[in-house]
């Protein structure tokens, strides 16, 4: 499809090599060899008649007239996809819709899986991918990538709508035949025993409890690391070390296993959990169907 001269199928190539400013990163994501995607930049500056990518040392740096671009390019593209390549007419029942989820494994565990219960009785054809939290996620929402996220508030992404879904406390978790710690957690405790810690990605990003606790002026003795939240209970059996987590994770836990929940010795800020999505589906109905699904299953 041409537009005043200009191929409409170029403007999906030219998202992506905004975005990347690299054409082989920006091959791999097109599916293009590299002599492709260099064939369509060159199609596109002679379009814009301007270099729009420009080699400065080793890095390709956009032009201002780029910089202009990128924004209207983005949504441009985000509203063919959610209206005009959209069905006008979608309900729960017939939806094949395809949602991608940002959220840790603690969020789907307490309200995600019950509400996609919900769903999948209501919406069978409905289908769904989870990603876990990293430090793209901004980035990933701005391009389209993923639809939402369920994350704590500062997480959420600036410019896009956000709801507050729920609010949890921290506690503390031990085995139970943990000799080192008596009836009560005592800060000195908490500060003299070995933790064990999530942290999400290859950037390492820590769970929001590490920074509360920085906030509080204090510094856990890591001495396990690990990728999720549901890994840290069944990791302090048999040991003399300690976890920070969610209260309901803990008391799903303290239920299946030999553990004690205690009282955190140090009182932290409650957890605000949001949910955020693309502004672009603010008038989604199929959207705006499933996130109430979500927020009475957190409710």
């Amino acid at each position: 499809m041409r537009y005043q001269h200009l191929d409409l199928n170029l403007l999906v190539a030219l998202d992506v090599l905004l975005d990347e400013h690299n054409i082989t990163r920006a091959a791999g994501r097109l599916h293009m060899t590299q002599s492709a995607t260099s064939g369509v930049l060159n199609r596109l500056r002679n379009y814009f008649e301007d270099d729009l990518l420009t080699q400065v040392g080793r890095k390709m740096m956009p032009t201002p007239l780029a910089r202009e671009l990128k924004e209207p390019v983005r949504e441009v593209l985000l509203k063919i996809q959610t209206s005009i390549a959209r069905r006008p007419v979608d309900e729960p029942a017939t939806s094949k819709r395809h949602f991608r989820i940002m959220a840790s494994d603690y969020v789907i565990n307490v309200v995600l899986k019950d509400a996609l219960q919900i769903v999948h009785q209501q919406a069978p054809n409905m289908t769904f991918e989870f990603l876990s939290p990293d430090r793209q996620s901004t980035g990933m929402l701005n391009r389209g990538e993923l639809d939402m996220i369920v994350a704590p508030e500062p997480f959420m992404a600036e410019g896009h709508p956000a709801d507050l879904l729920f609010e949890e406390q921290f506690v503390c978790m031990a085995w139970e035949q943990n000799a080192r710690i008596g009836d009560t957690l005592t800060l000195d405790d908490w500060q003299r025993l070995g933790h064990v810690a999530v942290v999400f990605g290859r950037e390492r990003q820590p769970g929001l409890e590490e920074r509360l606790v920085a906030e509080s002026g204090l510094c856990r003795r890591l001495e396990v690391v690990a990728y999720s939240y549901h890994s840290l209970p069944q990791l302090l059996i048999g040991t003399d070390r300690i976890a920070t987590l969610h209260r309901r994770l803990a008391e799903q836990y303290r239920a299946m296993l030999p553990l004690k929940i205690y009282p955190m010795p140090v009182a932290l800020p409650a957890m605000r959990e949001f949910i955020g999505w693309h502004r672009s589906l603010d008038n989604d109905a199929i959207f705006s169907w499933l996130k109430e699904k979500i927020v009475a299953s957190a409710g």
